[in-house]
């Protein structure tokens, strides 16, 4: 007979393991606690979309390769369709619908805006959340810096240049 014993989590807590069933998560969300039942198996995109009807990170290839369900974990870019939901509980999450202060939009996306930085609108969310991070960590130095850090947002519509733009626009005006 096994006996099991507490799981580690990825910042070194340990934690007694729960599940296979549904258990009781509690995730900070832009800046709201939300708790939810979920399995533990739920990812935090299906969590965030299918369970507290935040869609605005989107299900593009639900594999990791389109980060289209690009969101930030304690200000670190993650793919939401990779990360477990389980694993957030005790972490700050922000999506795109926590980047906009007093109902004015976030720098990023009013440049979007106005350097047409989107054609179908799908992959938008999820590449502010990287251009924003992306400027945060400093690798705005030129196009083929940004082209680089940018290379896990795919943008079906190929809108890359005014992504560039809009990048450049908002590192410009820091």
């Amino acid at each position: 007979m096994s006996t099991i014993g507490p799981a580690v989590t990825g910042a070194g807590i340990a934690r007694a393991e729960r599940g296979p069933g549904p258990v009781q998560v509690r995730l900070s969300i832009n800046g709201t606690e939300h708790t939810v039942d979920i399995e533990p198996r739920v990812s935090l995109l299906d969590a965030l979309r299918e369970r507290l009807d935040l869609t605005g990170a989107k299900k593009g290839c639900d594999q990791g390769t389109c980060g289209a369900c690009t969101v930030w974990v304690d200000g670190r870019r993650v793919l939401a369709c990779l990360t477990l939901a389980m694993t957030c509980e005790g972490r700050e999450i922000t999506t795109v619908e926590g980047l906009a202060r007093d109902g004015e939009p976030h720098p990023m996306q009013q440049a979007f805006v106005e350097q047409d930085a989107f054609q179908c609108g799908y992959c938008t969310p999820g590449q502010i959340m990287s251009a924003v991070a992306l400027i945060a960590e400093g690798h705005a130095g030129d196009d083929a810096e940004i082209k680089e850090w940018m290379s896990g947002n795919i943008c079906r519509c190929a809108a890359y240049p005014h992504i560039r733009a809009a990048i450049r626009a908002v590192r410009d005006q820091t």
